[in-house]
């Protein structure tokens, strides 16, 4: 059964400068148009995102900053690809959560007019999704050939889980497989440890994954204003943010992991705030110190009492003098008076 179009379907994907589709923004849209006579249409735009593009993101579409320098900003490309696009149905892999939230966010911005009203929207990982059931039951099924007795048993899901695993490691031995970046691999073995890195792709932090390592081994939160960078520099810039989360409806595992982080950061800024000090002299020891011989007496200040050395003659202590009266002036003037 052939599709039937009324009228074009856009199928079209987007590689971006992250996943936060208020912040992040597009480095590249690529669309074909698949008309009702069946003749197709391709085009590719390459777009300067105006912020740098993060190693993290680069790392998974292979476009960096330098591959995007002289391009044209959104605002320059929109209303070109509103065009090419404006009679179609929309179509991709995840796409309604966030091929097309993502470019309306960049047409609202560059003040583009494309209407979603009338479309459709087909986005083929649903229908991946909803048609190959991802329930135990269904593995159960697909890999054992056998249905669960006693569905929903805590006993009964456990060994059906258990025997679905062995399954796998029976059913993908040998078989290849390739990541985002092309990297080939063998990953389904008999080993936890492998197991254990397969199945933990997105390499969370705390269970919860709302903070994941990237490829340095340096942790990253995972979601809101603050998705995609090292929690550490959160820390630096809006230190608040820690008490923010600890406060708030987060698990208790992802608190414990933030306090390890927090720990961290903290212990290194008192040491770069001791290394910033100048360094103080250290204090002498017993043996380097040298007796010095004190002065008979120290008069540091005109208001310091006078300290007396056994060695010095005792001075008696002058009298203050007493105020003239009339006989003092009878002898001064009998003195000095001409003979």
């Amino acid at each position: 059964m052939k599709l039937q179009l009324k009228r074009p379907l856009a199928f079209f994907d987007l590689e971006t400068t992250g996943t936060n589709i208020g912040a992040d923004r597009i480095v590249e849209i690529s669309v074909i148009k698949l008309n009702p006579d069946g003749s197709e249409e391709v085009k590719t735009w390459r777009v300067h995102p105006g912020i740098p593009i993060p190693l993290e993101s680069s790392l998974v579409h292979g476009i960096y900053d330098e591959h995007i320098k002289d391009e044209k900003r959104f605002h320059e490309l929109g209303q070109e690809i509103a065009d090419f696009i404006h009679e179609s149905d929309l179509a991709g892999y995840n796409s309604n959560k966030f091929d097309i939230p993502m470019l309306m966010e960049e047409f609202l911005r560059a003040g583009v007019q494309f209407d979603l009203d009338n479309r459709h929207f087909v986005d083929v990982q649903n229908i991946f999704h909803q048609m190959e059931q991802r329930t135990l039951k269904a593995a159960y099924q697909f890999y054992c050939d056998k249905s669960i007795i006693n569905a929903h048993s805590a006993e009964a899901d456990t060994r059906a889980t258990m025997e679905v695993l062995l399954a796998q490691i029976e059913r993908y031995e040998n078989q290849e497989w390739e990541d985002k970046k092309g990297n080939k691999s063998i990953p389904v073995v008999g080993d936890v440890e492998a197991l254990h890195k397969f199945t933990n792709l997105s390499r969370p932090v705390d269970f919860a994954g709302r903070m994941v390592y990237n490829e340095q081994g340096e942790e990253l939160i995972n979601f809101g204003k603050h998705k995609g960078k090292r929690v550490e520099d959160v820390l630096n810039v809006e230190p608040s943010y820690y008490s923010w989360m600890m406060q708030g409806d987060f698990p208790l595992y992802t608190k414990r992991k933030l306090e390890e982080i927090y720990k961290r950061w903290n212990a290194k800024k008192v040491a770069e705030r001791q290394q910033a000090r100048p360094a103080q002299p250290a204090a002498p020891s017993n043996a380097d110190k040298t007796e010095v011989p004190r002065p008979a007496f120290q008069n540091n200040s005109p208001k310091s009492t006078p300290q007396l050395n056994n060695n010095q003659p005792f001075k008696k202590k002058e009298e203050p003098a007493k105020p003239v009266n009339e006989d003092m002036l009878q002898q001064l003037a009998m003195k000095f008076k001409k003979g």
